[in-house]
């Protein structure tokens, strides 16, 4: 047998994995097994799609008391919110109100990639930047959770 094999060859039993826990059951799907956390750190802030990895950190057993990893899923989450009102909001209120300017949103919009980025290689070098009000309310949510 092999070690990704999970079941014996001869009997069918189940075979125990690595990170199996004292009872001898095998710890759940935990898509943050082999993660570190400054690669689930970065993840937070991938535009788009940053916002679910920011949920799975924050509801992952792993992450519970690291407070970097939770800061970052935090921010990474407002940022998305910021994003998202940006989208659906402010596009349709400031559009019309600035409409010699061009289109407004869309620089907010490239601005919060800006930012986006700018804190995936600060997460990437381990460093808990917090950028101003994003970074005060994820501070305030670790502090509550």
């Amino acid at each position: 047998m092999g070690p990704a094999d999970g079941f014996c060859n001869r009997c069918g039993a189940r075979q125990p994995r690595e990170g199996a826990r004292e009872s001898g059951h095998p710890v759940a799907n935990d898509p943050f097994a082999s993660m570190t956390p400054r690669t689930a750190s970065i993840l937070c802030y991938i535009p788009v799609v940053g916002w679910i990895v920011s949920i799975l950190v924050l509801a992952s057993q792993r992450y519970r008391h690291d407070r970097t990893v939770r800061f970052h899923a935090f921010q990474g989450l407002y940022l998305f919110v910021a994003w998202l009102m940006n989208d659906q909001v402010l596009k349709w209120v400031l559009d019309p109100v600035f409409p010699h300017f061009g289109h407004v949103h869309d620089l907010i919009s490239l601005v919060l990639l800006g930012m986006s980025v700018f804190m995936m290689v600060k997460a990437s070098h381990g460093e808990a930047y917090s950028l101003p009000l994003f970074g005060e309310l994820a501070q305030r949510s670790v502090a509550e959770s």
